[in-house]
C-alpha cells in the first residue's frame, strides 16, 4: 500500500466506529509483556465479534492488520455495553504512531478514524500524585463540598486532578475554569450519553439502559493509562471522597511508609467510611459559605460506625504501571499485590447521605480528623471562593 498513513485523526474522547456497537476512547502502548497497543474502549458485550488493528508503519507507509483480542472486561455488572481493552499485537520493526479499528481485515484505511497511540516514550514522572476523578454529570453543583475536596487533595500532596465531565452547573463551570488555569485541573470531556443510554445506577436493571454509572469504569481505566508516563500514583476516587491518612501528615510519607512495609505491592486499598451530610455540628458555620450550594464538610466529622454484615467498599491509591485492568473499588488484574490499609493507617472520608439514616446520632463515631487540616483548609477555599463565587 502506498497511503502513506492517511484518513482522519480522530479528536473527540469518545469515537464510535461504524455500526455504533464499539466506542474507542485511546489506545496507549504498552510492553510491560510485549509489545502491544491496549486500546481502551466500549464494546456491547454479545454483538462484537471481531475487531482488526490497523497500523501503519513509517516512513514507507505500509499498512500492517492484526486481529485484535477483544477483552470486555468482567465487571460488567449485567450492562449490555462494558469497559474493554481491544488488544493489538504491534508489527516487528515498525513503532506505529497512530492505530485504526475495525470489523474487517479489508478496506480503504483513508476512510478510518485514526487514533493516536499514547505513552510511546517514556517520560520521567512529572508529578508524585494524581487523583481521578471518574464522572462528574447530572448538572453537579456540589460547589463549596467540591472546592473543598480539591483544596483537600492540594495540602496532602496531589499536583494534578482528572475529571472525566459530563456536565455540571454554570457556577461548577466557573469553579472549574479556575482550576484549570491554576494548572492543578484536567478535564476530559467525557459525552457518553450522546452515544449510549447512560444508567445512573452501577447495576443493571433490565430498564433498556446500555452502561452503568456514566461509564465510570471505562473512565477510570482510562485515567490509569493516560497516567502511566505521568504520575508516581494515581488516586482512584470520587470527588465526595478524601483519602485520609491517620499517622501521618499527607500521603507522600503515608505511601513511603506503606511501600516500605509492602514492597511488591502495586495497589493499597483504603476503607470507606460514611460521614451523614444530615448529621452535623456548629462548628466551622462560616456565614459567607452559606452562600455557596453544596456541603461544608468541617461541619461533619460523625461517621457511621461498621455494620457486621456489610463490606466496607474500598477505594486505591495505585501506582499505574502495575495495574493491566481497574474495577471501581479494585483492580481486576494486577502486577504485585494488593494491600488493605487498615484503618488506624488511614480511611476514605466520605461525606454523602447517610447509609444507615435509622442510626440516632449518639450511635455514630465522632472522629475529628479532618479538623487537623481546618486553618489551612479555610483559608485555602476562602482564596478560591473569593476568586470565583462570591
Amino acid at each position: 500500500e502506498t497511503s502513506r498513513c492517511r484518513g482522519k485523526i480522530a479528536n473527540s474522547t469518545i469515537t464510535p466506529l461504524k455500526g455504533n456497537r464499539t466506542f474507542i476512547v485511546s489506545p496507549y502502548f504498552d510492553n510491560r509483556e510485549r509489545k502491544l497497543t491496549r486500546v481502551i474502549g466500549i464494546v456491547h458485550h454479545e454483538a462484537v465479534k471481531e475487531l482488526y488493528c490497523w497500523f501503519c508503519c513509517h516512513p514507507h507507509g505500509k499498512i500492517y492488520v492484526s486481529k485484535a483480542n477483544i477483552d470486555v472486561h468482567s465487571d460488567r455488572f449485567e450492562f449490555p455495553y462494558g469497559a474493554t481493552d481491544i488488544i493489538c499485537l504491534e508489527p516487528e520493526n515498525c513503532d506505529p504512531t497512530h492505530v485504526s479499528i475495525h470489523q474487517f481485515a479489508h478496506g480503504d484505511i483513508d476512510q478510518l478514524p485514526r487514533f493516536e497511540i499514547k505513552n510511546r516514550k517514556a517520560e520521567p514522572f512529572p508529578v508524585d500524585f494524581t487523583v481521578c476523578i471518574s464522572t462528574m454529570f447530572g448538572n453537579y453543583n456540589n460547589v463549596l463540598q467540591f472546592i473543598q475536596s480539591m483544596e483537600m487533595y492540594k495540602i496532602l500532596g496531589a499536583q494534578k486532578v482528572m475529571i472525566y465531565k459530563n456536565n455540571c452547573s454554570h457556577l461548577m463551570e466557573k469553579v472549574l475554569k479556575f482550576y484549570m488555569e491554576e494548572g492543578i485541573v484536567e478535564i476530559i470531556p467525557w459525552p457518553i450519553d450522546s452515544h449510549l443510554k447512560v444508567s445512573t445506577s452501577w447495576y443493571f436493571k433490565q430498564d433498556g439502559t446500555h452502561i452503568g454509572y456514566y461509564g465510570q469504569i471505562t473512565a477510570l481505566n482510562d485515567c490509569v493509562y493516560r497516567n502511566m508516563q505521568r504520575s508516581k500514583f494515581v488516586i482512584l476516587t470520587d470527588a465526595d471522597e478524601i483519602i485520609l491518612p491517620l499517622m501521618h501528615p499527607d500521603w507522600k510519607t503515608m505511601m513511603q511508609s506503606l511501600q516500605q512495609e509492602h514492597p511488591g505491592a502495586g495497589v493499597f486499598l483504603f476503607e470507606n467510611h460514611i460521614f451523614p451530610k444530615t448529621v452535623s455540628t456548629p462548628m466551622f458555620n462560616i456565614s459567607s459559605w452559606n452562600a455557596v450550594p453544596g456541603v461544608n464538610i468541617l461541619q461533619h466529622i460523625h461517621r457511621e460506625p461498621d455494620r457486621k454484615e456489610v463490606i466496607n467498599p474500598k477505594k486505591m491509591i495505585v501506582d499505574p504501571r502495575k495495574v493491566i485492568q481497574t474495577s471501581v473499588h479494585s483492580v481486576l488484574h494486577a502486577y504485585g499485590n494488593s494491600v488493605h490499609v487498615p484503618m488506624d493507617v488511614a480511611l476514605v472520608y466520605h461525606c454523602r447521605v447517610p447509609l444507615q439514616a435509622s442510626l440516632p446520632r449518639k450511635s455514630l463515631i465522632r472522629d475529628t480528623t479532618l479538623w487537623r487540616y481546618n486553618s489551612s483548609l479555610i483559608m485555602n477555599v476562602n482564596k478560591v471562593l473569593h476568586q470565583t463565587v462570591l
